[in-house]
């Protein structure tokens, strides 16, 4: 059973959902058999259209999903990971290409993010009106963003963010991709992207506020976003890639797992490409101190 993609939960035709792992089982893949080889970063890549190195002849699976709600026990080990493939009307086709999560016939390149108001594309597409907002990622990480109007609060929540504001709304995708690109070149401390190591560093953090107040007395936001995760966690998690554990919650892509009194965040895009085999993996990983508390 390989891990093939994942979801945040957020948004969507059926509404916010626990956040889930999207899984294929193939034949001689995954399940009990084959051996445990835990761990693993990634290179960079997401979802591709189908295309290369697929096996045309092996059949395409349906893919499922396992849930990740809070309280839900995650009993796996991480096999081998390679390439994982497309989605193609909710079914997996398979990839054999060693990189992970995705090779370059699988990977899904958004040139849209790189815009700074210059359409990369061959015809400009993104005509629907778009806001233009603020983002706060505890404690004190604080984020330009672009994004289609109808899609800001789902925006926002999928990547983890504690605060939101909107702070104009413009006619099309290159008029605020032309703004986000001027004020993250003009007020210090803001960027256009934040990495997911300083979202796990500040996911047991409040928010900054005589910070993020100073930065909005820029602006005048005509509407306010506030984002509880449910998560109560008295330390910063340690960072981990693995799939056993019970799962306290998710924020954004981080997955936030408590094992054996010590607590850990997953990158769930570092378990893209993973077979997951039945069973805790023996591999030693990092404890904090608490859990050996008396």
């Amino acid at each position: 059973m390989q891990v093939v993609g994942y979801d945040t939960g957020v948004g969507g035709d059926e509404g916010s959902r626990p956040a889930g792992l999207l899984v294929a089982r193939h034949d001689g893949t995954g399940g009990e058999d084959g051996g445990s080889d835990e761990g693993g970063g990634s290179d960079e890549g997401g979802g591709g259209d189908e295309g290369g190195g697929g096996d045309e002849d092996e059949p395409s699976p349906p893919v499922e999903r396992i849930d990740l709600a809070p309280g839900t026990d995650l009993d796996y080990s991480l096999g081998e990971r390679r390439c994982a493939g497309t989605i193609h009307d909710g079914r997996h086709i398979s990839c054999s290409a060693d990189r992970a999560p995705r090779c370059p016939s699988h990977e899904d390149v958004w040139v849209c993010a790189r815009c700074t108001g210059t359409c990369l594309k061959a015809e400009m597409d993104c005509h629907e009106e778009h806001a233009v907002y603020l983002a706060a990622f505890a404690p004190d990480r604080f984020k330009v963003g672009v994004t289609r109007s109808w899609r800001l609060a789902t925006r926002l929540e999928e990547q983890g963010a504690d605060r939101g504001v909107r702070i104009r709304t413009v006619e099309n995708g290159r008029i605020a991709r032309e703004i986000e690109a001027e004020l993250a070149g003009e007020i210090d401390g803001l960027v256009d992207r934040v990495r997911v190591a300083d979202k796990r560093a500040g996911i047991a953090a409040s928010i900054d506020e005589a910070a993020w107040s100073d930065l909005l007395e820029r602006f005048d936001p005509d509407r306010r976003f506030a984002f509880d995760y449910g998560l109560d966690l008295a330390e910063r998690p340690m960072s981990e890639t693995m799939a056993s554990g019970q799962v306290l919650g998710t924020k954004g892509r981080l997955l936030v797992l408590e094992r054996d009194g010590s607590t850990y965040a997953i990158d769930l895009r570092d378990l893209v490409g993973h077979e997951l085999v039945a069973g805790r993996s023996t591999r030693d990983i990092q404890s904090s101190l608490g859990a050996f508390d008396t």
